[in-house]
């Protein structure tokens, strides 16, 4: 089945983490019942990896920050359109911004992806 997602990274203070949990709970709140698929949002837990550049490195990483990994599933990039203008015309989502983001909005990576593959594990019969 083919779908659609939005993903993003961001860089945040680990401190940070508890400001940002409400915000990620509305987030998800908002883009489920507006019809998004599935709705994640991860911190690094294990981000000092021995190949490749790592999220540390290429996100400039400082002294106690980490990773918010996320990303909204979709059936298609026209459902994304629609879900994310709806989400956008909730007034639920002016009411939460705070004054002064638990992150730098310039560091922020966005985009939306094409699912080139999708796999599930399997249930194994005894």
């Amino acid at each position: 089945m083919p779908r659609y997602v939005d993903g993003f990274v961001i860089p945040i203070k680990k401190k940070n983490l508890a400001l940002y949990e409400p915000m990620a709970r509305t987030g998800a709140k908002l883009w489920t019942e507006h019809g998004a698929l599935e709705y994640f949002e991860c911190f690094g837990d294990d981000l000092k990896i021995p190949y490749g550049a790592g999220f540390p490195r290429q996100m400039k990483l400082k002294r106690g920050e980490t990773v918010i990994f996320a990303f909204i599933v979709f059936r298609s990039r026209a459902h994304r359109d629609k879900v994310n203008a709806r989400v956008m015309k909730d007034p639920r989502m002016s009411g939460g911004v705070p004054p002064k983001m638990p992150f730098d909005m310039k560091r922020m990576l966005y985009g939306g992806f094409e699912v080139l593959l999708e796999a599930r594990a399997r249930k194994r019969s005894r």
